[in-house]
């Protein structure tokens, strides 16, 4: 999928059953050895992936010293979350738990979801409850998943969702890797909304199970809210032109023209979705109605 990464180490001695949790990280050192730390602790011990985007900062000498659990990869670029592709396809497990580098899985969740993956081949994706910092306040994305009234398919405990969280999730490697992972153009931000509809086009289940759990320790490294709430918009557009109706895919963008008459925000998203036209028209795929209803009666997750 290209570029391929850099540096390879510690592979590919990796479990062939099981999960393996991949994680991409860019300049947040701190974050990722606690995040380590913490799953190297798990009584589970299991095999972990870092990919490296390309940081300036310490993490190759928090990798150099990683637990003999974790393997890298480093990119010679950040390309955002593309790098947990490269992270999935060095995998060898039936099964990937991705996590980003503030966050890690609380003791029992990887080998419950394994269970439930063996059990229901018709589910391809399990989200986790998220606990945010020591307060274990949940995550507003979860709350919102736990009051879905999507249509059950698949006799998985725990409710249908039509979008999932990137970085607190297991998921099937095959259909991951099935999907095509996450496109290379998006980098970051709503990446998932893609890969999420074309699971569901392809038959697959997901669900939102709350008796696995993720915690979340938000990273002190500061992010630009514009730049990320740009690229959100930009990827919702790109992803509605790739796979809705044309009349959704006109409607959204009427709507973010009219949001860009006052918010400049909007309308740095729209020309630079605008720029993606010619990609975006080769590689238009709509999914079945019914998939897209599903996602008509889904809430949007926070940006």
């Amino acid at each position: 999928m290209g570029p391929w990464p850099a540096k390879v180490t510690g592979m590919p001695s990796l479990s062939t059953s099981g999960v393996t949790v991949v994680i991409a990280t860019y300049n947040r050192a701190a974050s990722l050895q606690r995040t380590l730390e913490r799953l190297a602790a798990l009584p589970e011990r299991p095999p972990v992936i870092v990919v490296d985007n390309g940081s300036r900062d310490a993490t190759a000498e928090v990798l150099a010293g990683a637990p003999a659990t974790v393997s890298s990869l480093t990119m010679s670029t950040n390309i955002g979350a593309a790098a947990r592709t490269h992270g999935v396809e060095a995998a060898r497990s039936p099964y990937v738990a991705f996590c980003d580098d503030d966050c890690w899985w609380a003791e029992g969740s990887l080998p419950r979801a394994a269970a439930l993956l063996d059990g229901h081949g018709d589910v391809a994706l399990l989200n986790a409850r998220v606990l945010v910092n020591d307060e274990a306040r949940l995550d507003p994305a979860c709350r919102l998943m736990s009051l879905s009234d999507l249509p059950k398919t698949t006799a998985c405990p725990g409710r249908t969702i039509a979008a999932y969280m990137a970085g607190a999730c297991i998921m099937r490697r095959d259909a991951f890797l099935g999907v095509g992972g996450y496109h290379r153009r998006y980098h970051l931000g709503a990446e998932e909304s893609l890969v999420a509809l074309d699971l569901l086009a392809a038959g697959h289940a997901m669900i939102y199970c709350p008796d696995l759990v993720l915690h979340h320790y938000p990273s002190a490294a500061e992010r630009n809210p514009d730049q990320r709430r740009r690229l959100v918009l930009r990827n919702r557009l790109w992803t509605t032109w790739l796979r809705h109706r044309t009349a959704c895919a006109i409607a959204a963008t009427a709507a973010t023209a009219r949001a860009g008459v006052c918010d400049p925000v909007a309308r740095a998203a729209l020309l630079e979705a605008l720029c993606g036209l010619p990609w975006v028209l080769r590689e238009r795929r709509p999914v079945p109605r019914s998939v897209e209803r599903l996602v008509d009666r889904l809430a949007l997750l926070p940006a």
